[in-house]
């Protein structure tokens, strides 16, 4: 028996590190893509509002397409899903740099985002499985290892720009490596399986009403996250009349904040539970929202700034943990979550500016504080069931 446990912890612990480079490799196409946006629309011939036409595509094709993944991963189980659905991600790297105007443009960011998608729930779930099975909280530094994959692709995709290297180039080689990589992660990932004449899932159904409302407790920290990471340096640059290079440093110092944040969060998660994580991460969101907001030069705002990265950072990780838990079709709650969640994060950006443009950045982020605030009074939906930090037993799903 003890022999039993010790290889069924080596195992899991082996689906531990394979989730986790596969959450990096996800993080790496993101970051590719981001730094040669500029070499793409010069590429396509697209103004800056058809390229924010564009960029809306991504978002849409995710929350389309997110609620097939349950029926998927039914059909050919979560290791055989995630296998397909990443390299479908991967692979769509090559796809936006060979787009010659906004139509195609368009067309191409909808099938790349939707690829985007399904893989996010697809190894969210998988994530939350796993978590499960070790007995604590994973899910926060899994998602700082997709932030180290989008720093790390952000990375390579500047060295790339700085060379001056053809996008479409940079794209197929950095896709193919990517591919391979995420093949070699998702053999070592759980391998679930429905149980036997298990009814498949609907191809596209409602979320489940508690996904809905941790749902909500997601859309305010991404809210503030897509705030903060679009608008920080404009803000530190209009509002308080710093320098480009000042401004620019404080949205990299958010964006590690983050990742750190995120990296080091289960074990605070662990020790006090999703909700009072949660709860003491709004507080610091709030606080640091108030500082952005009363900010008398650059230091306060910065301070601020981290403060925000510091304490949505572990949220969207809990929110789609507690999803996982919150009904009997992980996937479902999973990709309900998401579509809220990738709908702040395309909204965030556009309501900071039309705010702006008929008051000013200050009062943009006295909404993003309001909405920081509401993480304390929200974090008790992340409640549903038995966590980690409870020492849940394994859920009933069969692995091979």
């Amino acid at each position: 028996m003890a022999a039993e446990l010790a290889l069924e912890q080596r195992q899991l612990r082996r689906a531990r590190i394979a989730v986790a480079a596969v959450f990096c490799v996800h993080g790496a196409v993101t970051g590719n893509f981001a730094t040669r946006v500029p070499w793409i629309q010069e590429h396509a011939g697209v103004s800056a509002g058809q390229l924010g036409l564009a960029l809306a595509f991504p978002a849409i094709g995710s929350s389309l397409l997110m609620p097939l993944t349950g029926a998927i991963s039914h059909r050919f189980g979560a290791r055989g899903a995630l296998r397909v659905l990443l390299a479908l991600w991967t692979l769509a790297l090559a796809l936006p740099a060979l787009a010659p105007n906004v139509y195609t443009l368009c067309a191409v960011l909808f099938a790349y985002g939707a690829s985007a998608g399904m893989a996010d729930v697809a190894m969210n779930a998988l994530g939350v499985e796993t978590e499960n099975r070790l007995g604590r909280s994973i899910m926060s530094s899994l998602h700082g290892m997709w932030s180290v994959g989008a720093l790390i692709g952000s990375a390579a995709g500047t060295l790339a720009a700085h060379l001056g290297a053809d996008a479409r180039l940079h794209h197929a080689i950095a896709a193919g490596v990517l591919t391979l990589l995420g093949l070699v992660a998702c053999q070592g990932v759980l391998d679930l399986r429905s149980a036997p004449g298990e009814a498949p899932p609907p191809r596209f159904a409602l979320p489940p009403r508690s996904a809905l409302l941790i749902g909500l407790v997601g859309f305010c920290a991404v809210f503030a996250e897509g705030a903060s990471l679009d608008w920080s340096a404009v803000y530190l640059r209009d509002v308080l009349d710093t320098s480009a290079g000042t401004a620019a440093a404080c949205t990299t110092a958010f964006t590690l904040t983050m990742a750190v944040a995120r990296l080091a969060g289960d074990k605070g998660v662990d020790r006090f539970g999703a909700v009072r994580t949660v709860r003491a991460g709004g507080v610091l969101a709030t606080l640091g929202g108030v500082l952005v907001v009363i900010a008398p030069g650059a230091a306060v705002a910065m301070a601020g700034f981290a403060l925000l990265g510091l304490g949505v950072a572990v949220v969207v990780p809990l929110a789609f943990a507690a999803a996982g838990r919150s009904g009997p079709n992980p996937s479902q709650a999973i990709a309900g979550v998401a579509t809220i969640t990738y709908t702040s994060g395309l909204v965030a950006p556009s309501a900071i500016g039309t705010i702006a443009d008929l008051t000013s950045l200050v009062v943009s982020f006295g909404l993003v504080t309001v909405l920081a605030l509401g993480l304390v009074v929200g974090a008790r939906v992340l409640r549903t069931g038995p966590g980690p930090q409870e020492k849940a037993a394994p859920a009933p799903a069969r692995q091979t």
